[in-house]
């Protein structure tokens, strides 16, 4: 059975996030976790120290986040109406980052599903806050969900990769899983800076051809073009249903979207975008 987190701060984004995952895992047999966290607007030391239940917040806070996940589940369950999926609702006076890492060590999560802006989030900038922080430090695949996007099978999966990451078969394994599961072609895509592969980088590359070998598969080579740009000509030419990554220390990924500031780099995502923590180091 899979367990997956579903944040939410009660914004249409949030819930087009959770919609596109009951979609997404239909047919596989799945606990939800709708999670809201909280934290008063005036958040002195003083409450800290004395705690919130003395101030007589925290209960009301909380009540009111219980009540909006209720009626989430009620919602989701008239309109999906799935016996393969169970739900379970989470309220919780913590930061969202700090409450997903004692999930996961308390229920082994395979999946975090979430928008990729919050209820503020402006148009112009490509994730909200929230979504950068749990791509950047949460240990389990996290699929982020572009505002407004509608669900669609999986066909075409995009893969980029600089083939730098010595490989896992548990880094690797939640591409297999959603590309059996459709089935789907999964597009392994290479920007070329003008040099051939290292023999590290064949050996890597030999790695995921056996992985994937019971899956349908292409590996693609482009010249002169940024990741960005490769990623968005790609998606010109084949109708691409997903994105997924590797975020690896030190890799094209950590260049991309965590040394620039996310809203300079041209880069505007309008398809699912998965990314998978990587286990291994740089070899």
């Amino acid at each position: 059975m899979k367990k997956i987190i579903l944040p939410t701060d009660f914004s249409d984004n949030s819930y087009n996030a959770i919609k596109y995952a009951l979609q997404l895992f239909k047919d596989e047999e799945c606990t939800f976790y709708l999670l809201n966290t909280y934290t008063p607007a005036i958040y002195y030391v003083e409450y800290i120290l004395v705690t919130p239940q003395q101030y007589g917040l925290s209960d009301a806070i909380r009540d009111k986040a219980l009540k909006g996940l209720y009626h989430i589940v009620e919602k989701v369950k008239k309109q999906f109406n799935n016996p393969k999926h169970q739900f379970r609702t989470i309220a919780a006076f913590n930061t969202l980052i700090q409450e997903i890492e004692e999930m996961i060590k308390e229920n082994d999560i395979d999946y975090i599903v979430m928008g990729t802006k919050g209820a503020t989030g402006a148009k112009e900038i490509l994730f909200g806050s929230n979504t950068v922080q749990v791509l950047k430090h949460v240990r389990r695949p996290v699929l982020a969900v572009p505002v407004d996007f509608e669900f669609e099978p999986l066909h075409e999966v995009l893969f980029p990769t600089d083939y730098d990451i010595n490989y896992r078969k548990i880094e690797v394994e939640p591409i297999i899983d959603l590309a059996t599961s459709f089935p789907s072609r999964v597009n392994i895509l290479n920007v070329s800076y003008g040099y051939d592969l290292s023999e590290i980088q064949e050996k890597n590359k030999q790695k995921l051809d056996t992985y994937f070998k019971k899956i349908t598969h292409l590996f693609h080579r482009v010249s002169n073009q940024t990741v960005p740009e490769a990623i968005t000509n790609f998606q010109l030419k084949v109708r691409v249903n997903m994105l997924i990554m590797i975020n690896n220390k030190h890799s094209f990924f950590e260049n991309l979207f965590f040394k620039n500031t996310i809203n300079q780099i041209g880069f505007h995502l309008n398809i699912p975008f998965l990314v998978i923590p990587s286990t291994s180091k740089n070899k």
